[in-house]
């Protein structure tokens, strides 16, 4: 059963606001960039698990019924089933609870002659079962994000961007840090969110650390696993994990290995970001 865009919108917006809630509760240092190792495949299908969309639509058929709804059914509903003279199907309640056309041909068999709509009698029960997979194809179409895919981010300037990661990187990165940076990302698109914001590598050497100072004069240091404003804990170099409550006298200290690259998006103009991408991309 296909889930309604509503709920899932109601559902996502219900996750942010948890995501936001807890978000000083999840574990820093494990943190990775979501879909950057993913294929196009890949990230649809966890996005249309995610919205509960159901199963993938087939194109093949899909493409079949295209010059069926242009001919009977565009000039009411628009030529991808956003709307015209007539309502969009995009978020119709029966085409969303359909999966396979059980829902589906038989109401476009029978139409609804009393609000205008003609019954489609005469298509065949193949045609119909198309035209079912056409109007699922406009509902993927429009809600699932994880089939967009970016064709080009290399559009800016090598000279400009070499000068840029000289002038602002070379304070952190030793120049070998870049040899073949390109080669290690599947595509620019991943390569520029890769630069920009790093993933935190499993083996914990960009994880945030603390140094905890109690009251009782003692000091506790080692890598954040958990913080908010009551407690913090740390997992010191013996693997032992330590919970210290945030009470008055407690003072922490924290190092973030990416608070450069945080400070750098703050400021980082289209520009610039178009011009390292570029220049990074050469790097192979």
């Amino acid at each position: 059963m296909r889930r309604s865009p509503v709920a899932a919108a109601l559902a996502s917006g219900f996750l942010l606001l948890v995501i936001a809630a807890v978000g000083q509760e999840v574990q820093p240092a494990s943190g990775t960039q979501a879909g950057a190792s993913q294929t196009p495949e890949q990230r649809a299908a966890a996005t249309r698990a995610f919205l509960g969309l159901g199963r993938a639509p087939d194109k093949v058929a899909a493409a079949r019924a295209a010059p069926i709804y242009q001919q009977n059914c565009s000039f009411c509903h628009g030529p991808q089933a956003r709307g015209a003279t007539g309502p969009g199907l995009v978020t119709s309640d029966i085409v969303l609870g359909d999966d396979r056309g059980e829902h589906l041909a038989p109401f476009l068999k029978a139409g609804r002659p009393e609000k205008g709509m003609p019954a489609f009698s005469r298509l065949s029960d193949g045609e119909l079962a198309d035209l079912a997979e056409f109007l699922h194809q406009q509902v993927e179409d429009v809600a699932n994000r994880g089939t967009y895919q970016l064709h080009s981010v290399v559009v800016g300037d090598v000279a400009e961007g070499q000068a840029y990661v000289a002038a602002n990187c070379s304070s952190c990165h030793a120049a070998d840090s870049f040899s073949h940076i390109a080669s290690r990302f599947r595509s620019p698109d991943q390569l520029q969110r890769g630069w920009i914001w790093p993933a935190r590598p499993a083996d914990n050497s960009l994880a945030i650390t603390a140094t905890v100072h109690t009251a009782d004069g003692h000091s506790i240091s080692g890598r954040v696993i958990q913080v908010s404003d009551f407690r913090v804990t740390l997992v010191d170099d013996g693997g032992q994990t330590h919970a210290i409550l945030r009470e008055p006298g407690v003072d922490l200290r924290m190092k973030d290995p990416l608070a450069p690259h945080q400070a750098l998006i703050m400021t980082l103009g289209n520009d610039d970001m178009h011009n390292v991408t570029a220049y990074l991309e050469t790097l192979k």
